[in-house]
């Protein structure tokens, strides 16, 4: 086969919005206007990526009909149960469509028609007009037209590969001889999003072997009487049946449609066209990168007013006359730039007064000047990301829009702590509000030079989490979207990353400071639009008094550390290899060869090929076999196999991911290893731990206890203690609900899963055995998180029955359970939000949506979200008394971890009397409720011992 020096790419638009929309499911793209922008999003990189890539000379888009096709003339009931379309991607068709012709892109769209039929037909006269033609989609049907010069593009979605399949390709994939055998195999077992019904009782190994035996769907049937047993029953019985999936399945070539070589040709966008809708859309990277400008021309600034430095030189006798004339000359400037103003700014085109602020008489004087605000916005420029070891080479201050100063500081470590130094009576003034995004990082690096920040905080970064919990959080994002304006880019300093990238310690005071003090600018700007917002949102309470309190108590806890035993860590790695070697040697006997375990193909082929351990299997993307946890976890009580890959996998992760892993995260500094607690990260207000996450620590197995082991006090002279909250979820659903036997039982200490136990199951309480508790805890804790009997059925290995029974048992004796569900869904419906008791919300935008599963899904966020977090505001508010009281009370315990409910305290022995009863008083009392809230307390020499 030769390439043809004529490409044509034809793309299947649905197929492409639907992957885009669920590839950005969970990190929706919501831009200022609350629209969810991600299939266009997405379906416009993928579009980009295939024109700079490939560089195809022809192309066109198709699109599927709005009208019925000839496929529901001949089977009614086609695609019949297919789940109604998210209202995202209906909103976003009729952008993906403009796009489209904005890129000068023929969209090809004919009534009674599927865009299969339309590319098929396409594909096949480009061919013979000597095209090399690349069928763009993830959809495996269109593997039956792939030929010589017609191939299948599978697309690279969020990070994953391009496949481009041929012929080999295809019948490999297949298992088949011819590649329109695909369309046999599709008709024999069916389609159930098409509803094409195929043949009973066929599935698609089945289908494989009985093509590959008899050649084709008519031949299988006219052989029927070859096979055996219900097989034989059904080919003989549904033999129409299978033929009319066939047809169903097979794309048809004979669309009316021409292939007008020259309007397919690719000749370049529209560039206005195109600009104006990610205007629209609020697609500024895009922008940047497919038309190579910002989404509006630049302005010219006035001359003279434009990138004013302060003078250099000798201390005046008239300096805060120099400081109140440089504030006069910006007194013009507004004080935030609003969201609707189309004209994009930058720092080329936008009026500012920044200064460098390079002498000890500057640095006076602006110290002076700063110690007359109520509040300022400040930043730190540092040579690190990682804020426990990075050097401060600045900082940046403003505290009115559009004027700010940096303060370099000298390479002398000694001569850089005096400057900082100077600063003290400014970052350690109560009076003056501290303004930051992700203030975390600067409080960190601070605390290293011997600073602690006091006075009120304004996190931006946290206003917007409270305000859009599901959206990005970082600082260029949020001005682009909310002030109209693009920040200056790290790599227009430093370059793009690679063995070339400075460091901003590379860069000099000069080069730096216009990029520092527009950080400090915009973070104003930012507290300014979002205050209102939060405001008018009724988060403002939760704001000022949960989460900006809470950043110097994690800032604390980070810059403690924790103690690991790194010689306990070597011995555990040592005996981990043994036991992992021990599951290899007894798999390779069961599997009768050696193969990578790590593997995912060679583990498909040995499970499901050579051991033939299931016979319908589920495959990946890439048509491999798939062998993840969930699927080998209910193969582990039929094969002992799947047990032991199982074992080896849990083994094999603690070993790379813990233990041999932490020890290299411990701190040269002062020998403890540092994690970093994100704040803004999980949508329902919980913490989580990264770099290295010690939330993820495997508590339910032995071997993966065993690393809390290693976790120890600083000495011999300190204990760890662990606090943790007992059952804190359905405590918090007795309070929601009100349910008065879930609070009778929490109120009188009783055990709540044998409670609920002897209530579902209708036995006295002292007949609860340990299966009737085991799937009343599984119920107890299912239905905050919305369980179904499916779901339920799975875990407890039971019948889909008998779990429908065990759940409406359940709802009869906890009716008031049922009640708050209902209600919770109710109130989302007509909101679009839920609330914890602080009123932290979590929005639901899809509640409504017609599509089952995506309003499903809504659902259950809508009955957990409030519950989960009202658990997270508790423990974050206990955590911010607990700190405090330990900060007054001037004692040497330290809190070191959070682990969802359980805090962990690194304790001189002398102490533990002392803080054990307050810190549980502080944490069973930290938002006082109906229920009574249960603190476990537990003391030793490592953190297992503790727990």
């Amino acid at each position: 086969m030769s390439e043809r020096t004529k490409k044509l790419f034809l793309l299947d638009a649905m197929a492409l919005i639907y992957r885009a929309h669920f590839a950005f499911s969970k990190n929706p793209r919501i831009n200022s206007k609350g629209m969810n922008t991600g299939a266009a999003l997405g379906f416009t990189n993928t579009l980009f990526e295939v024109l700079s890539k490939e560089k195809p000379t022809h192309i066109g888009v198709a699109i599927d009909g709005p009208a019925k096709t000839f496929r529901h003339e001949n089977f009614t009931e086609y695609k019949a149960n297919r789940q109604a379309m998210p209202e995202d991607i209906g909103i976003a068709i009729p952008y993906v469509k403009q796009i489209v012709e904005a890129f000068n892109i023929p969209l090809l769209e004919l009534p009674g028609y599927e865009a299969d039929d339309v590319i098929g037909t396409l594909s096949c006269k480009a061919e013979k007009a000597d095209f090399d033609v690349y069928m763009m989609s993830p959809d495996k049907d269109f593997c039956q037209l792939v030929t010589n010069h017609v191939f299948l593009y599978k697309p690279a979605f969020l990070g994953n590969g391009v496949d481009i399949l041929d012929v080999k390709k295809v019948c490999e994939k297949w298992e088949i001889s011819n590649v329109k055998q695909v369309i046999d195999i599709l008709g024999l077992q069916g389609d159930a999003v098409d509803n094409i019904p195929g043949i009973p009782g066929i599935g698609e190994k089945t289908a494989k072997t009985l093509i590959q035996k008899y050649g084709s769907v008519e031949n299988l049937i006219a052989n029927a009487d070859e096979l055996k047993g219900k097989q034989r029953e059904n080919i003989i019985q549904y033999a129409e049946q299978g033929l009319l999936s066939k047809e169903l399945a097979t794309i048809h070539l004979d669309v009316p449609i021409d292939f007008n070589e020259d309007l397919f040709q690719y000749r370049g966008p529209d560039a206005e066209k195109l600009k104006a809708l990610f205007e629209e859309l609020e697609f500024r990277q895009l922008a940047q990168r497919i038309l190579g400008t910002s989404l509006a021309e630049p302005a010219k600034a006035p001359a003279a007013k434009a990138n004013r430095t302060m003078v250099k030189g000798k201390k005046s006798d008239q300096q805060t006359s120099l400081f109140e004339e440089l504030a006069d000359l910006v007194a013009d400037i507004p004080e935030s730039a609003p969201a609707q103003n189309t004209q994009k700014k930058d720092i080329n085109n936008t009026l500012h007064d920044y200064h460098l602020i390079n002498t000890p008489e500057l640095r006076a004087s602006l110290i002076n000047f700063l110690k007359l605000q109520g509040e300022i916005s400040f930043d730190t420029e540092t040579n690190s990301i990682d804020p426990i070891t990075a050097r401060l080479l600045g900082m940046s201050f403003c505290y009115r829009a559009g004027e700010a100063y940096y303060v370099p500081l000298p390479d002398n470590k000694e001569e850089a702590q005096k400057v900082v130094e100077e600063f003290r009576s400014v970052l350690e003034d109560p009076a003056i509000v501290k303004i930051g995004q992700n203030i975390k990082y600067d409080i960190l690096v601070l605390k290293s030079y011997g600073i602690e920040i006091k006075g009120r905080i304004f996190d931006t970064m946290l206003a917007h989490y409270l305000l859009e919990p599901d959206m990005r959080h970082n600082m260029d994002l949020l001005s682009e979207t909310y002030l109209n304006y693009t920040p200056v880019s790290i790599t227009e300093l430093i370059g793009k990353r690679g063995k070339k990238q400075l460091s901003m310690a590379d860069l000099t005071p000069e080069e730096v400071y216009e990029y520092a003090c527009e950080d400090a600018d915009i973070t104003l700007r930012l507290k300014q639009y979002f205050e209102p917002r939060l405001e008018k949102a009724g988060v403002m309470k939760l704001f000022n008094e949960v989460e900006n309190p809470l950043i110097p108590v994690l800032a604390a806890i980070e810059k403690e550390g924790i103690s690991i035993d790194a010689s306990a860590m070597a011995e555990s790695s040592k005996e981990l290899s043994g036991y992992m070697a021990d599951l290899e040697k007894r798999i390779y006997e069961i599997a009768g060869t050696n193969f990578n375990i790590g593997s995912p193909k060679q583990l498909g082929e040995i499970l499901f090929e050579k051991l033939g351990i299931q016979e319908k299997t589920k495959k990946t993307k890439t048509g491999q076999h798939a062998t993840g946890e969930e699927i080998l976890s209910k193969l582990a009580h039929k094969h002992e196999i799947a047990q032991l890959i199982l074992d080896h996998r849990e083994l094999s992760k603690l070993k790379s991911t813990y233990i041999d892993a932490l020890p290299q995260l411990i701190c040269h500094l002062d020998g403890r290893v540092h994690t970093s607690f994100n704040q803004a990260v999980a949508a329902t207000g919980r913490l989580s731990s990264t770099n290295p996450n010690l939330q993820n620590i495997p508590i339910r197995t032995e071997k993966g206890r065993e690393i809390r082991k290693a976790f120890v006090p600083r000495d011999q002279n300190y204990l760890l203690v662990s606090a943790d909250y007992s059952q804190i979820e359905l405590r918090i659903m007795a309070e929601f609900s009100g349910d008065a036997t879930m609070k009778e039982a929490f109120q009188k200490g009783l055990d709540i899963h044998s409670s609920t136990a002897a209530k579902v199951f209708r036995v006295p309480i002292d007949e609860v055995d340990s299966d009737m508790r085991r799937k009343a805890k599984t119920i107890n804790f299912g239905i905050i998180y919305g369980i179904s009997a499916f779901g339920l059925a799975d875990r407890l290995n039971i019948s889909r029955r008998e779990a429908a029974d065990i759940i409406d048992a359940y709802f009869q004796e906890f009716s008031a359970v049922k009640n708050y569900m209902d209600e919770a869904i109710s109130k989302a419906r007509e909101q679009e939000y839920v609330e914890t008791l602080l009123g932290r919300r979590r929005y639901l935008r899809d509640i409504n949506s017609a599509n089952a599963n995506i309003r499903g899904y809504a659902e259950r966020n809508a009955i957990n979200a409030p519950i989960q977090g009202t658990a997270a505001d508790i423990i974050k508010i206990a955590m911010i008394n607990i700190h405090n009281w330990l900060e007054e009370e001037k004692l040497k315990t330290r809190m070191i971890l959070q682990v969802h409910d359980e805090l962990v305290f690194d304790t001189p022995r002398e102490e533990l009397d002392y803080i054990k009863p307050k810190i549980e008083d502080l944490m069973k009392h930290a938002l006082p409720l109906s229920v009574p809230m249960e603190i476990g307390i537990g003391v030793g020499e490592n953190w297992l011992q503790a727990h």
